[in-house]
This record gives structure tokens, C-alpha cells and sequence, in this order.
């Protein structure tokens, strides 16, 4: 159940993620012939497309987090008997968790004292530029721990983390 509305929010984002590309291009692009050709411009093109550009990539980051999609030098990690790759894992699932929790203190802080502060073209507050971060800690955080709760259970290997890198005769089914 859980899985799905994570499948379904992944979507979104996913669809999200697309029409903030979408936008930033646009805009970029109508900007650059506004002033070569009219000598002139889009003020709010270069604020939003740098705004539109740090959710895309903390949005992606989370979700790249969900796909275990980030990379990873798992070589020796790969040579370990089962029960120590789970325990390998479970160690380097703890420091990300460690690190998102960080992330999420220091994005919550910025965003609390961005709150006031104003964009000069916008208006609009900083704090929603700072709260891409709470956002990407918030989903990664909750992936993190879905991950960590399967290594414990034993319902996820090394080779379910990165199968093209397990080792002959450490892969799933082993009873090592």
C-alpha cells in the first residue's frame, strides 16, 4: 500500500520535475532572442529559472534517492559475505540518515530566517528556495528509512542495491 502512494508521488514528481524543465527553457530561450533581437528581456526569466533550477535538482536528487540511483563504489562491499554487506549497508544507510537529518536542521534554519526576506524581482519570499531542501530531506529521509527497515528485514541484498555489481557467489540466495 505504502509502495503505491510512493509510486504515485514519484509520478507527480516526476511530472513536476518535466514542467519546471519545460518552463526554464522557455524562458531561457525567449530571454536570449528578447535581447539579441529586441534589445530587450524578461526580468523574472533569470529569477525563476534559477529558483525552477534548485527544486529540479533537489527534487531529482530525492527521487534519485528512492531509485538508489546515486553513486556508489561498492567494490569491496561486493566481495563481503551476506550477513556483512547487510551490516555495511545498514552503516552507510545510517550516515546518510545522518547527513539528510543534518540537511534538514540546516534548511529548516535557513528557511525560518529567509522567511521575511524578499526576492528583488519576484516578491516572493527566499524561504521557498530554501525549503528545496527541506523537501528533498523530508522524502529522502523517508526512503532512507523504508531501505534501512528492508536491509533489516532482509528483503533487500547488495544485489538488489546494485545488481550489476555483485560478486560470483555473494549474490541473492547465498547462504553465506
Amino acid at each position: 500500500m505504502l509502495n503505491r502512494w510512493m509510486d504515485r508521488l514519484c509520478r507527480l514528481l516526476d511530472g513536476l520535475m518535466v514542467l519546471a524543465l519545460a518552463a526554464m527553457v522557455v524562458m531561457v530561450f525567449a530571454n536570449v532572442v528578447l535581447r539579441y533581437a529586441f534589445n530587450s528581456g524578461l526580468t523574472l526569466s533569470e529569477e525563476l529559472s534559477r529558483w525552477l533550477f534548485v527544486w529540479l535538482v533537489f527534487v531529482g536528487a530525492a527521487l534519485a534517492v528512492r531509485d538508489r540511483a546515486h553513486m556508489g563504489v561498492d567494490l569491496l562491499v561486493a566481495w563481503l559475505p551476506r550477513w556483512l554487506q547487510r551490516a555495511v549497508l545498514l552503516v552507510g544507510h545510517a550516515l546518510m540518515l545522518w547527513v539528510t537529518w543534518l540537511l534538514l536542521q540546516g534548511s529548516w534554519a535557513q528557511t525560518r530566517i529567509n522567511w521575511d526576506t524578499t526576492a528583488p524581482v519576484t516578491g516572493w519570499s527566499v524561504a521557498w528556495l530554501y525549503a528545496a531542501g527541506l523537501v528533498f530531506a523530508v522524502l529522502s529521509g523517508l526512503w532512507l528509512l523504508m531501505d534501512a527497515w528492508r536491509l533489516l528485514a532482509g528483503r533487500l541484498s547488495l544485489a538488489d542495491w546494485h545488481p550489476q555489481t555483485t560478486a560470483p557467489g555473494h549474490g541473492q540466495g547465498d547462504a553465506q
